[in-house]
């Protein structure tokens, strides 16, 4: 398996082509629409990728109801943790980018890969937009129950089996301290990993422990599970199971490799 820098130099990022390097040899300023820069425009191939996986600074509407997650996620919390924590979040970032001069137009990402250079507020607030932003797409009302395609035989691959990830997943998820994140990330040797990260810091961050592009991961913070699974962090995780869009995760892992 290639083994792919983290810091590639502008030049080797344009000696390779395939879409996996431009993710996962991102430097400062090599991600999202960078790539089509780089790459004198790109085809339609580029701009599909770039669109799946780059976030921007403004939260994005809901793709389905409150309630439409029920009654595994329901509608109450999702209404407050959408319109209350994640606009915060939002709001806050946009406040930050502000502050220190952040162009808006450019992919989030390239923020996050970059967050020692920045402020605790985008830290936090920047953080928290880029992890919602990708906790809503990555849920559906109807969920798939399992990954198919060549997701299914990555995860397989990685972990051994389907069962055996998802209880990794949920150790991680489970087992995280306080508030923050269980993740499924593709890493720098273009493999599988699980692992979290505290609060709302995630695996882009340059400041993070565990780092990869994510492709799918679980907000354990009390307030996405609170109201209806009170302290039972372990029942919600295992409810996240039946509303995961695989569709959206595979996607996103198509996209890289």
């Amino acid at each position: 398996m290639k083994k792919t820098n983290f810091n590639v130099s502008r030049r080797t990022f344009l000696s390779h082509s395939s879409k996996a390097t431009f993710a996962l040899g991102i430097g400062s300023s090599m991600i999202g629409s960078a790539f089509l820069t780089a790459c004198g425009g790109g085809g339609e191939g580029e701009e599909e990728a770039v669109s799946l996986l780059s976030t921007g600074f403004e939260q994005i509407p809901l793709g389905y109801d409150y309630m439409a997650l029920e009654p595994h996620i329901d509608a109450m919390t999702m209404e407050i943790h959408y319109t209350k924590h994640a606009a915060a979040y939002a709001k806050n970032l946009g406040e930050a980018a502000s502050e220190e001069n952040v162009d808006v137009s450019r992919p989030l990402e390239e923020v996050m890969m970059n967050i020692s250079k920045y402020s605790t507020k985008m830290r936090n607030n920047g953080g928290g937009h880029y992890n919602h932003e990708l906790f809503w797409k990555i849920m559906t009302p109807s969920g798939q129950g399992m990954p198919s395609g060549n997701l299914a035989e990555a995860i397989t691959g990685a972990f051994g089996s389907f069962e055996m990830f998802r209880e990794q997943f949920e150790t991680a998820a489970k087992t995280r301290f306080g508030s923050g994140w269980a993740w499924l990330v593709l890493d720098k040797d273009n493999l599988l990993k699980v692992g979290s990260t505290p609060n709302q810091d995630n695996p882009l961050m340059d400041i993070s422990e565990f780092q990869g592009i994510p492709l799918m991961g679980i907000d354990v913070w009390e307030h996405a599970y609170y109201l209806n699974y009170q302290n039972r962090r372990p029942d919600y995780v295992t409810a996240f199971w039946s509303v995961v869009n695989w569709d959206e995760v595979g996607r996103r892992y198509d996209t890289l490799v």
